[in-house]
């Protein structure tokens, strides 16, 4: 091959690999009567997390869950996001996370795509009718419906009912659904399944890969184990049984299903469920529960700066490492975060790809810029995008490739792996170079997304959606620098001659076909939209206007 080789790899790291439900099976061993999950002040140890998780996989086993079915998640951070999706690996089943906030047509075709028959969902009814409606189609074969009362605590269940009842969706009492209650009334215990780590599938991942059409990365049960043990052997000294981790980012997106969730797991820490991003009850939480973790997206920090300056309770000292990831971290977010928080803020580096931890910063090696050196076991190469065959030298930018236990097995149904991987290692599309001391410093994407609040927004869908509309003629998706979210979308569109339309009627009419992570910040309206010398629709000129302006 030619050019040079990369940067040393770190220390030989191999680990014996394991199922992943392994992990929450030795925290019950070992700290059982300890706290596992506090959600909105009620708390569940790890022994009753461990017999819950146990009677839910032996009902997932009595309606036929077995290798190679896919079961999926579709719920908020609750304690049955924690049981449900052990339950289902115990089982011998496979994990397809979704995200709750999707549009129905999202769901549909994920869905369709992973070949899901089991859904596991909630009686709220923002996520409630849409997985109704799809039930109804026959879509599914089973919906486990977990309800919101039953976790509560008795004042705020109480609440609940006396003023959110329409927050409620009404659980049918018949075939397809099946409650919680239900599911965990029969056996204590799940047959015992045969796990081969590195070939069963544990997770299906759905990522954009790099087409911008949503593909499932195949994460295997060692992918996983594997990376959780990645990231303990680079964190600072942590107190098995002693930890408090905080869970705001959402479980089904990769980076707090290993970060938070898995990574809590594997030190008996105590996991502070909250279900959605709400800044008071995070600014409350914070103070009241002191985590001593807190992983977390830019958009977060940024939040929670903003909060404590208005505030004025901005120590935050006792929180032992704050985490970013999902999204890139600006100096000045985390300048700003450190300043008001007197907590140091490290940065990480991922793909759902790579499950998804690849780089991680540490307190005693924080360079400025980088997201870190790579994990242990992990090998980091940078090629030359126009001829992938060649890596290049150290200090040159280029695509970032990586190796390691924890990168995929490839795409379910093996969609575009010849284009992902060079000679057996994973193309991220990410642009990047290794400094002498094997700091990785992430320079700019080659694939067309948006990186919006840590999610990718496809600015194809964006524009697909515009053109639904009858006035619109021509449309152009770009992520704009946005101060709260990193990048927003906004939507640029030319109109069809005789058919008006203001801005606010075309916003009005995506709020119905797109989600509210994908909803353009602005539609701006021209007379034309930049072409290539081919013909072609343009981007670059629009980004470099919106890059230009103050």
């Amino acid at each position: 091959m030619d050019g040079l080789s990369p940067p040393p790899a770190a220390p030989a790291f191999a680990p014996s690999a394991e199922p992943a439900f392994a992990m929450l099976d030795s925290a019950v061993r070992r700290f059982g009567p300890r706290p596992a999950l506090d959600f909105l002040g009620r708390r569940w140890t790890y022994e009753q997390l461990g017999q819950l998780t146990n009677r839910a996989a032996a009902g997932l086993q009595k309606l036929g869950v077995v290798a190679g079915v896919n079961v999926g998640l579709c719920l908020p951070n609750t304690p049955y996001s924690v049981i449900m999706y052990h339950a289902i690996l115990k089982a011998g089943g496979t994990v397809v996370n979704f995200n709750p906030l999707y549009t129905l047509p999202e769901i549909e075709a994920q869905a369709r795509e992973a070949d899901v028959s089991i859904m596991v969902s909630m009686d709220l009814a923002l996520i409630h009718e849409k997985i109704g409606k799809l039930a109804a189609a026959g879509l599914f074969r089973r919906v486990i419906i977990c309800r919101m009362l039953p976790v509560l605590p008795p004042l705020k269940a109480l609440a609940m009912r006396l003023f959110k009842r329409n927050d409620l969706g009404a659980v049918p009492d018949h075939a397809p659904y099946v409650t919680f209650e239900r599911l965990t009334s029969g056996p204590a215990q799940p047959a015992p399944v045969s796990i081969d780590p590195a070939r069963h599938i544990a997770v299906l991942q759905f990522t954009g890969g790099t087409t911008g059409k949503p593909k499932a990365a195949q994460l295997t049960h060692a992918n996983i184990s594997v990376n959780v043990r990645q990231v303990m052997a680079v964190l600072p000294a942590i107190t098995p049984g002693a930890e408090r981790m905080l869970a705001v980012l959402p479980f089904f997106h990769v980076f707090a299903m290993t970060a938070v969730m898995n990574l809590s797991l594997s030190v008996g820490a105590e996991i502070i469920l909250l279900p959605r991003l709400d800044l008071k009850l995070l600014m409350r939480t914070l103070h009241r529960r002191r985590p001593t973790f807190l992983p977390g997206v830019p958009t977060l920090f940024t939040a929670i700066s903003n909060a404590a300056e208005a505030s004025g309770k901005t120590d935050l000292s006792f929180i032992k490492l704050c985490v970013s990831g999902g999204a890139p971290l600006s100096e000045e977010v985390r300048n700003r975060f450190e300043r008001i928080s007197h907590c140091q803020l490290l940065e990480g580096y991922g793909l759902s790809e790579t499950s998804p931890v690849l780089t991680l910063s540490q307190p005693d090696a924080n360079r400025k810029g980088s997201v870190g050196r790579p994990l242990p076991g992990t090998i980091i190469e940078i090629r030359d995008p126009e001829n992938p065959g060649v890596i290049l030298p150290q200090g040159a930018r280029g695509e970032i490739c990586a190796r390691g236990p924890q990168v995929m097995s490839g795409y379910l149904h093996q969609r575009e792996d010849a284009q992902v991987f060079i000679d057996g290692a994973l193309r991220t599309g990410d642009i990047g170079y290794l400094d002498a001391d094997g700091y990785l410093f992430i320079v700019d994407r080659i694939k067309d997304l948006i990186i919006c609040g840590g999610y990718n927004v496809y600015p194809r869908t964006i524009e697909e959606a515009a053109y639904q509309h009858p006035a619109v003629q021509e449309a152009i998706a770009i992520g704009v620098p946005d101060p709260y979210r990193g990048q927003a979308p906004k939507l640029f569109v030319t109109l069809r001659p005789g058919q008006p339309a203001t801005p606010a009627q075309i916003m009005e009419f995506l709020q119905t076909r797109l989600n509210k992570i994908e909803m353009p910040r602005a539609v701006e309206i021209r007379d034309t939209l930049p072409r290539t010398m081919v013909g072609k629709l343009s981007k670059k000129e629009l980004v470099a206007e919106e890059t230009r302006q103050p």
